[in-house]
């Protein structure tokens, strides 16, 4: 399986602490948050390998890093031409960008990089062998208000979506996508096709509505703590529970 941690946002809400480091690189507990990420990522054996997606304005950053990172397995950079807001690809236009690249025919895990989670993705990993579909991390956050803020599920018995909606003002439920998808070599094969079409290549979240006309997607709920950094509380509070 390949995984790709999703780098390539400028995190304009976080100014200046954003302004010239990518938030995936701000610390967390003395390491910078794609660390923590990478780690959990790396738990999963059948990785053989990571890709990095970042944008032009950012590159420099993230070869540093990794220029001094080690892991136990190939980590790879890939950049996006991009060098502001303006011209960012969106979360489908990168991964299109980066399976075209890169000739991509596996099965993928992707996962944003501003992610901070304390749930390791191994029970979601051994489902979605068992399923065979792509799987969408999911977690309860309990409040309307973060709702509003995320893309929300409706999910049956079988823990398969019935719905999916991005940031909508009434949620139907407060079960929210935590920007971790596990995708089968066939679904990851749609992403261009899906792009192609015209369709919005910003969010996940609009991908996944639309390949929910046709296959299946089901959730996989984490009770563990999770942190969404989009926001200087949401940060202060990350780095209060990793200790520092």
């Amino acid at each position: 399986m390949l995984a790709v941690v999703l780098a390539g946002g400028f995190a304009k809400r976080l100014w200046p602490l954003t302004k010239d480091t990518p938030k995936p690189l701000l610390d967390v507990g003395g390491k910078p948050i794609i660390e923590h990420v990478m780690e959990k990522i790396l738990e999963i054996r059948d990785v053989d390998k990571v890709l990095v997606s970042t944008n032009k304005r950012f590159e420099k950053h993230f070869k540093d890093w990794l220029g001094k990172a080690e892991f136990n397995k190939p980590v790879k950079l890939i950049t996006e031409p991009t060098v502001n807001e303006n011209e960012k690809l969106g979360s489908i236009g990168g991964l299109k960008f980066l399976i075209e690249k890169e000739r991509i025919d596996d099965n993928m895990l992707v996962v944003a990089g501003d992610n901070l989670f304390m749930f390791s993705l191994v029970g979601a990993y051994d489902f979605f062998k068992e399923r065979k579909v792509t799987v969408n991390a999911l977690y309860d956050a309990k409040s309307i208000k973060v709702a509003r803020e995320q893309g929300t599920v409706l999910i049956d018995g079988n823990n398969r979506f019935i719905s999916f909606e991005e940031k909508a003002e009434n949620p139907k439920s407060t079960l929210i996508s935590l920007g971790i998808y596990f995708f089968p070599r066939g679904n990851v094969k749609l992403i261009p096709l899906y792009v192609e079409q015209g369709n919005n290549p910003d969010k996940m979240g609009y991908f996944i509505q639309w390949l929910m006309e046709n296959y299946d997607v089901y959730g996989y709920i984490f009770q563990e703590k999770w942190f969404d950094i989009g926001w200087p509380e949401s940060l202060e509070e990350a780095r209060k529970e990793f200790g520092e």
